[in-house]
């Protein structure tokens, strides 16, 4: 069964020493900011799913991790029986919370962004996640002649359709989460498996690892980031070198488009205590 290498999607700034004395200022033309959505509704098993946050901020200068909260939007998520869910900003944060929302698997849902005179829109079903059924673990030898601690963790794959996952690892080692995206091509039916290996894994750590369904449109999406991500190619906050354009459209003015996605789905995580 083939591995599953887990990238971080997060971009780090790296700051690079010259040899040189000289001191070369480099003046970059700033584009206009664009609207960031970050609207990625997860259902973790085992809850009723009502605590939704969607997140929006705005693009900043590429030499700049300031994240800069796009506040004062309008922002509401409807089922199709028009059942309206607000999402209310915690004041100055650019996060909007939700705390009546009602997860339905397979139920479609439409977003709608109401923001500085702009309407942004997308649609999206829920989609469902296989359980985590088991975990193993195993020390092997690394490339730099150390042991190095590996993690497996498995889920059912549903053999009646195609399927598309997006896995994630939070390690406390690391700042960021880590994740990986696979589909069921050549698994199709079997037992499948996230595999995750770091030389940043320790006895006595505690990672999370997930698991969660999604759709194929959004499985090709987070190709591309992780993608960017694994060049080391520029700053998160600011626009990526290829602009990877999401679902929600600006129904206002085309060309004004966000970046980011709107999805919903089931979450399965589960905390595993390396040994």
């Amino acid at each position: 069964m083939k591995n599953i290498f887990l990238y971080s999607v997060l971009l780090f700034v790296t700051l690079f020493n010259s040899s040189c004395e000289k001191v070369v200022d480099i003046e970059l033309d700033n584009s206009e900011p664009k609207l960031v959505i970050d609207a990625i509704i997860k259902w973790e098993k085992g809850t009723t799913g009502e605590n939704q946050t969607i997140k929006l901020s705005l693009t900043n200068d590429f030499y700049t991790n300031e994240i800069l909260p796009a506040n004062g939007a309008t922002v509401t998520v409807t089922n199709s029986s028009n059942v309206i869910f607000n999402f209310t900003e915690v004041p100055n944060t650019g996060d909007y919370v939700c705390d009546n929302f009602q997860p339905v698997i397979g139920e479609v849902y439409t977003l709608e962004i109401q923001y500085d005179g702009e309407i942004y829109t997308s649609s999206s079903a829920l989609y469902p996640t296989p359980d985590i059924i088991n975990v193993e673990q195993e020390t092997v030898v690394g490339i730099s002649d150390e042991d190095e601690i590996q993690i497996k963790y498995f889920y059912q794959d549903n053999g009646a359709e195609e399927n598309y996952y997006l896995l994630g690892v939070k390690n406390p080692n690391k700042q960021f989460p880590e994740f990986g995206v696979v589909s069921d091509e050549f698994f199709q039916g079997n037992v499948m498996f996230g595999f995750y290996g770091s030389s940043e894994t320790e006895p006595g750590i505690t990672l999370d690892l997930s698991v969660q369904g999604i759709s194929k449109s959004y499985h090709n999406y987070m190709n591309k980031l992780i993608a960017i991500a694994g060049s080391g190619s520029g700053n998160p906050f600011a626009t990526p070198p290829a602009t990877v354009r999401g679902n929600i459209s600006n129904i206002t003015t085309n060309s004004n488009y966000p970046l980011g996605y709107f999805f919903l789905s089931e979450i399965d995580t589960v905390s595993y205590l390396v040994q």
